[in-house]
């Protein structure tokens, strides 16, 4: 049980914070067009590739101690990158902010929306590598329930975004909103760090 609420923990540090796929689904829900599609799209390509990387990645990383090893000690590093990254954010804070844009075709959204997803080398660097990366040093239903937690984050935050734009644009569109978002995941990626490297560093 606790692998899915540090996979919850991971993934929902990793996917809460200002960029293209979130000012996608913030802006549709706002204008309350394909709303169901967009977040339904954002999920299950992270869905996906968090399988990938949690199965795959993880599968082969396991079955060689030292890549293990190697790749944990790496996830430690990558975690305390992101944790200053999201503390340097908080010290300069930003609003995510959308443009009212025109109507836009189902196709069109969702065309935007994969390429807005996929075209991201970002998210292969934290779905795939980052998190099969920690995903590696759990095994068997372990690794399952970590790989859910990581998915269900994605869940709750893009439905959650999308079907509660009109209330949560109030408080995405002011910096001191972003400014304790960042601290809060500045303190989880550290948190998870630690938790990663004492396990490097303890594990034969």
């Amino acid at each position: 049980m606790l692998a899915l609420w540090e996979g919850l923990a991971l993934g929902s540090a990793l996917i809460i914070a200002i960029g293209p796929q979130n000012a996608l689904v913030l802006r549709q829900g706002l204008v309350r067009q394909h709303v169901f599609a967009v977040c339904t799209v954002c999920f299950l390509a992270d869905a996906l590739l968090i399988a990938l990387g949690a199965g795959g990645l993880g599968t082969a990383f396991r079955a060689d101690p030292l890549i293990l090893k190697t790749v944990a000690w790496a996830g430690t590093a990558f975690l305390l990158f992101f944790s200053f990254q999201a503390f340097s954010r908080a010290a300069h804070p930003q609003a995510l902010t959308v443009e009212a844009g025109t109507a836009k075709s189902l196709g069109a959204v969702i065309s935007t929306t994969l390429a807005v997803t996929f075209l991201n080398p970002h998210v292969y660097l934290d779905t795939v590598l980052l998190l099969g990366g920690v995903a590696a040093r759990f095994d068997g239903l372990e690794r399952v329930m970590f790989a859910s937690g990581a998915a269900l984050a994605s869940l709750l935050w893009f439905y959650g975004l999308g079907y509660g734009a009109a209330r949560w644009s109030r408080f995405v569109s002011r910096p001191q909103t972003w400014r304790a978002i960042d601290i809060g995941i500045g303190l989880i990626m550290g948190l998870l760090a630690l938790s990663l490297g004492y396990w490097a560093w303890t594990s034969s």
